[in-house]
């Protein structure tokens, strides 16, 4: 019951009318880290795509590291992936670290480090995430690079997978987090800087479960295929800011799935005319 009223008392202390108003520097220094997040993940994609050979090193260097683990391979993975992630989250993401900062501003002038220091907790757990996309993609590796003409069936079976992913009830608890800033910031608030690291810990936490099988798509297409890349993060920007996200997310699913299976049947067919 304490709990419940102390979370009452939050709820009417963050809503909209008694959040303080942003400094312009906040939103700005954002939106440039969004811009300049992509504009590198760009280049390097860009840059890839006109080095590719093969068809099989095409996926070794397009969405995966070299065969072969390696402590230098896995650093260079985990620097791109953790770009990748600021760009394709943080737009998402945004109303939620607005939504703090304004909170903070209620209780102290300085903003600007709390701010940036939740988003550094929310990073670190997008960044985290990359050691075990890293050992996906090693696998993923060996796969291709033994059987080739079985590629299309890794797509598949990633999309349908991601596709099923969004009706179970995880997917849901941690998009209609994703979707309630207020209600999270109210919930889980805590003081200081070592508390902002932890709440966007915690924030990417529910956004890692929300959209981390998207991530395998991404994988099994192309790390580095920029029109995945966009498609992915427009799914993950309509699901968490559009209304009846809970509805664009069973759309994304069931073409997900529809897509994947036609995927794999092409796949099989393929392998079996070779």
């Amino acid at each position: 019951m304490r709990k419940l009223t102390l979370i009452a008392g939050r709820f009417r202390y963050l809503r909209a009318g008694s959040l303080e108003p942003l400094p312009a520097g906040i939103l700005i220094s954002l939106i440039i880290a969004t811009a300049g997040a992509w504009a590198l993940t760009l280049y390097h994609a860009l840059g890839t795509s006109r080095s590719m050979g093969t068809a099989v090193e095409d996926m070794a260097m397009h969405s995966m590291p070299a065969a072969g683990w390696s402590f230098g391979s896995l650093i260079a993975f985990l620097a791109i992936w953790t770009l990748m992630m600021v760009a394709m989250m943080l737009p998402s993401a945004m109303p939620m670290m607005l939504i703090f900062a304004s909170a903070q501003a209620r209780r102290s002038s300085h903003v600007a480090v709390p701010t940036w220091t939740f988003l550094a907790g929310y990073v670190l757990i997008w960044g985290t995430s990359g050691l075990i996309f890293y050992a996906v993609a090693e696998v993923g590796t060996i796969y291709v690079s033994h059987f080739p003409a079985l590629a299309p069936l890794g797509l598949g079976a990633a999309l349908v997978m991601a596709g099923l992913y969004q009706f179970t009830p995880l997917k849901k608890v941690c998009l209609r987090h994703c979707r309630s800033p207020f209600a999270f910031v109210a919930q889980h608030w805590r003081e200081g800087r070592v508390g902002a690291l932890l709440m966007g810990a915690r924030h990417g936490l529910y956004c890692l479960g929300c959209c981390w099988v998207l991530f395998t798509v991404l994988m099994a297409a192309g790390m580095m295929s920029v029109g995945w890349m966009l498609l992915l993060t427009l799914v993950v920007f309509a699901e968490k800011l559009f209304p009846h996200g809970a509805r664009i997310s069973h759309v994304v699913g069931v073409l997900f799935v529809v897509c994947g299976l036609l995927y794999a049947i092409d796949g099989v067919s393929l392998f079996q005319l070779k």
